[in-house]
């Protein structure tokens, strides 16, 4: 059993659903951002997806878009992420990279996935990646023993969720919307129906992200998900705190709300 399926096992057997947390690397600096993603973990955050910050985050909407583009900025590189990894690893946390695939290939594939399994990443999330294109990933993360999350979508037939599943490990990335990422009033209607097909498709965990940014929403995803991801709210916290230290405290109170609702789905 991997990490990512013990987190899951655990969260399970507490009677409720994962909390999945993300956050750039090098946001506001690589420092801050060790600081910020362990008081994530302090407050119940069970996993933690480090985002590789990218120059074209085509999933991701203006939150997300400026805080990868404050960590370009301070020089942040997938060596950094690395680094990060390894810290949050170092400090008990459960990590995996959210990464486009562009930075990933350039790296080198075997190398990054040998990089991150010796930080002590658990897997990646690749969400611009189809299985089609995957061989060499597939490949190398088998080789290094890190699960691949692949993503589905509302638009996604059962025969395209069984394809995606048949290559993912760890768990299944939903996106509960079509859009791009950003904290929303309300969660998609469609993330329930996508889950309760995916969920006749396979055994993996499936997680729903996009959109999620409130202890409310998060009870009401974890009532039918396994896991619940929150990214953007975190962010945003962030940019609208006056300093590190106003940041940490609202990330944590965040956390602790978002592990509040889905310990009350």
């Amino acid at each position: 059993m991997s990490a990512l399926h013990e987190a899951f096992a655990r969260a399970r057997s507490e009677g409720r659903a994962a909390l999945i947390g993300y956050l750039p690397a090098g946001f506001p600096t690589p420092e801050q951002s060790v600081a910020l993603i362990a008081a994530m973990v302090e407050a119940g955050v069970d996993i933690i997806e480090v985002g590789l910050p990218y120059s074209d985050p085509l999933m991701d909407g203006p939150d997300i878009q400026a805080a990868v583009d404050q960590a370009l900025r301070a020089g942040t590189t997938p060596d950094t992420v690395l680094d990060v990894v390894g810290e949050v690893s170092a400090a008990g946390g459960t990590a995996v990279v959210m990464s486009y695939w562009n930075p990933i290939e350039r790296y080198g594939v075997d190398r990054f996935a040998a990089r991150l399994a010796g930080a002590g990443g658990h897997g990646v999330i690749t969400p611009d990646l189809t299985p089609e294109e995957a061989g060499p990933w597939i490949d190398a993360t088998s080789a290094h023993g890190l699960d691949r999350v692949f993503l589905v979508a509302p638009s996604s037939t059962d025969a395209r969720i069984a394809t995606v599943a048949s290559v993912t490990s760890g768990f299944l990335y939903a996106a509960s919307t079509m859009g791009v990422t950003g904290a929303r009033s309300q969660v998609s209607s469609a993330a329930p129906a996508l889950v309760a097909r995916s969920r006749a498709l396979t055994d993996l965990p499936i997680a729903v992200g996009l959109g999620v940014s409130t202890g409310e929403q998060a009870r009401e995803v974890a009532s039918y998900a396994d896991g619940v991801i929150v990214g953007s709210a975190f962010v945003r916290r962030i940019l609208q705190a006056t300093d590190h230290d106003a940041a940490v405290v609202a990330v944590r109170a965040l956390a602790g709300e978002l592990a509040t609702g889905v310990r009350g789905a």
